[in-house]
């Protein structure tokens, strides 16, 4: 029987979220309903409701969440009610030709519920009896009390991680952690440079470090971002609203420039920055995602010359069931500081002020609490 719950929606591009109450269905073969116990508020949210993903409206939020599994569905043989989870959206199908190939990391298929969750009224009936159904973002949805995913997406980790905590690692701290563990490649005694200290750079600061990077650079234009960057393991900063960034990074990397640059802002002139601060041979990673009119301008014989690579980081790169626990172990060890990307602490009824809060750069993030 449908399970009736509040969730956060967006009814309408541009319109401000509203609480409302929505149906999910019971789990289908190959399907999990969890309950959701905490969802971090994450830019990707803010982009569906601006219309910037999709115009598929109504849209029903949150992808970064922890919680417990509370029933499965038929042929589920490999999660439990009462297992602990963190909600990922990519769940590899094992089929398509980069799964087959052994790259189940860049998946083309990945796996989501079948079923759709509902509106509790609207014009458009369903065979479960709701009305309009929802656009789960990112296949998720998770600003909800209950929400349904494939089973795929259900990573199990670790109770004793707090869920407010654990659910950030579903995407922007995984992003982050793994545009410089997988993407780039950071090594022992590597120089990295980071542009742009928010979740996602932060995260990509505090996975340089767990590497073993000499030295890790965090530039930015805020002053208190930068101070922040130092608490994830940031051994130099940089302020870019007054300095040159390319001539700081090269002066503290002896004249050379940094072995892996990632750029967590996503935008020309900071790509721009990224590419010229890389040493001979050096590694970029695009892991900020860009606006879709945005173009870039680079000069060829410069991409020829300098050498090394120009990556763009989708997820981290990651496998969630092989890294979420992972990461988890890292945070339960004192290794990666989960908790100091959490600002505040929210209920469902504040996700709209928690958004105006991120355009104003007050936060890391903002966790719903359930």
């Amino acid at each position: 029987m449908p399970h009736e719950v509040r969730a956060v929606v967006a009814t309408k591009k541009g319109a401000p979220v509203e609480v409302q109450t929505i149906l999910v269905p019971d789990p289908g073969p190959g399907e999990v309903l969890v309950s959701v116990q905490a969802c971090g508020v994450c830019h990707t949210d803010l982009h569906y409701r601006e219309g910037a993903v999709g115009d598929d409206f109504p849209f029903l939020l949150g992808h970064e969440a922890a919680g417990v599994v509370e029933e499965v569905g038929p042929g589920v043989t490999d999660l439990l009610p009462g297992d602990y989870v963190v909600l990922a959206w990519r769940a590899p199908c094992g089929a398509c030709r980069s799964c087959r190939r052994g790259r189940p990391w860049y998946c083309f298929d990945s796996r989501n519920a079948a079923q759709p969750m509902t509106l509790l009224e609207g014009t458009s009936r369903t065979k479960s009896g709701g009305g309009t159904p929802l656009t789960a973002a990112l296949g998720i949805g998770a600003f909800a009390e209950k929400t349904l995913v494939a089973a795929g997406q259900a990573v199990k980790v670790d109770p004793a991680a707090r869920p407010e905590a654990a659910g950030l690692i579903g995407c922007g701290v995984m992003a982050g952690y793994g545009a410089a563990v997988h993407t780039g490649g950071v090594g022992n005694g590597d120089t990295v440079a980071v542009i742009g200290c928010g979740g996602v750079g932060n995260a990509a600061v505090a996975g340089a470090s767990v590497a073993g990077a000499r030295r890790v650079i965090a530039v930015d234009i805020d002053d208190r971002k930068l101070d922040g960057a130092t608490r994830f393991g940031a051994t130099h900063t940089v302020n870019s609203r007054g300095t040159d960034p390319v001539e700081a990074v090269r002066q503290l990397t002896g004249g050379h420039g940094a072995d892996v640059v990632i750029d967590a802002v996503g935008r020309p002139d900071t790509y721009r920055q990224a590419f010229e601060m890389r040493d001979l041979a050096g590694t970029l990673v695009l892991v900020g995602v860009p606006e879709p009119d945005m173009r870039l301008d680079l000069p060829l014989i410069e991409v020829f010359s300098r050498g090394g690579a120009l990556k763009s980081s989708w997820y981290g790169d990651c496998l969630p069931s092989r890294d979420f626990p992972v990461l988890i172990d890292r945070y339960l060890s004192g290794r990666l500081d989960l908790e100091g990307f959490v600002t505040e602490r929210i209920s469902l009824d504040e996700v709209e002020s928690a958004f105006d809060a991120m355009r104003a750069g007050r936060v890391l993030r903002s966790v719903v609490v359930l």
